[in-house]
C-alpha cells in the first residue's frame, strides 16, 4: 500500500525548488491551496495540462462508483486495515458527490488516497465540462482530471484516463495529457450519447479521440451499443462495456 504521508502539499513558498532542483526563496507563509504539489515532476502539454501516464497494466475485472468504494472502505477498514478489492473506482456521477469542499477528493485528497489505495485501480475523475460552462472552467476541470490521475499514479495506484469532451471547440484541449495508444475510459451514463440531441456531438468527439490518440482499448462505463463504437471496433480498437450502477440495480430488480 502506498504511503499516504505527503510533506510537500502545504510547504511554504520559500521551500520550493527551481527547474534544476535548487532552492528558491520567496515570501514566507505561502500555502499551496491549488494542489500544485500534485504536479511535481510532471511533463506538461502546450496547454499546460500535465501528462497523466496510463499506469494500469491490465483491464479492470469490475468497475464501481466512488460512493460504493467509500461504503466498502467504511465497512472493511474496521476489521482489516490491509483489505484489497479487485475493482477499479470511477467517478461517473454528479460532481457534488465527489467534488465537495469538505469531502471532495480534490480538497480532502489524503482521505481519497487512503480509500483508493485499497482498490485495484482508478479511472480518473469525471469532472464536468458541460457545453454551457465557461471555457476556463472546462479547461480547469480537464486539468484536474489529469493532475489527480498523475498524482495517484505517483503513489503506485494503477490509473486509466477518463476522457470527456464538449462541442468541437473543446477538442483543442480535452484530449491533452493522455498518451497515444493507451487504454482510455468513457462514461455513457447520463445525457451523451443516449439522448439523440447529443449523439452527433458525442460521435464527433469519439472520432476525434481516435484520430488524435488512437487508443488501444476503450472502456465504456454504460452502454456501448452505438454505431460510433462499432466503427472503432471495425478498425481494430477493442471496446469493453461495463454496466453502470443503475443498470445493475435495474437488472437486480428485474431478476426478483
Amino acid at each position: 500500500m502506498p504511503s499516504i504521508k505527503n510533506n510537500v502539499d502545504l510547504k511554504s513558498a520559500n521551500e520550493t525548488t527551481g527547474s534544476k532542483g535548487e532552492s528558491t526563496i520567496k515570501r514566507k507563509g505561502c500555502k499551496d491551496i491549488w494542489n500544485a504539489f500534485m504536479c511535481e515532476g510532471a511533463t506538461f502539454t502546450d496547454n499546460d495540462i500535465p501528462i497523466c501516464p496510463t499506469t494500469a497494466k491490465e483491464l479492470p475485472s469490475r468497475i464501481i462508483l466512488w460512493d460504493e468504494a467509500k461504503h466498502i472502505y467504511k465497512k472493511q477498514n474496521r476489521y482489516n486495515k490491509a483489505f484489497h478489492v479487485d475493482a477499479f473506482v470511477c467517478f461517473y456521477m454528479d460532481d457534488y458527490k465527489f467534488d465537495g469542499v469538505k469531502e471532495g477528493i480534490w480538497y480532502n485528497y489524503r482521505r481519497a488516497l487512503e480509500i483508493l489505495s485499497h482498490f485495484a485501480g482508478v479511472i480518473t475523475p469525471d469532472y464536468s465540462t458541460y457545453q454551457d460552462f465557461p471555457e476556463p472552467i472546462k479547461v480547469y476541470n480537464t486539468y484536474r482530471m489529469r493532475t489527480f490521475g498523475y498524482w495517484l499514479g505517483c503513489h503506485g495506484i494503477p490509473v486509466i484516463n477518463n476522457v470527456r469532451w464538449g462541442t468541437s471547440e473543446s477538442f483543442k484541449y480535452c484530449f491533452d495529457g493522455i498518451e497515444e495508444h493507451t487504454i482510455v475510459a468513457i462514461g455513457t451514463v447520463g445525457g451523451s450519447p443516449r439522448q439523440i440531441i447529443d449523439r452527433e456531438r458525442f460521435q464527433e468527439g469519439l472520432r476525434e479521440l481516435d484520430r488524435i490518440k488512437k487508443p488501444s482499448d476503450i472502456i465504456v462505463y454504460g452502454s456501448a451499443n452505438y454505431d460510433c463504437f462499432n466503427e472503432l471496433m471495425d478498425k481494430g480498437t477493442r471496446v469493453f462495456s461495463f454496466p453502470s450502477h443503475t443498470a445493475k440495480a435495474f437488472e437486480g430488480r428485474c431478476a426478483e
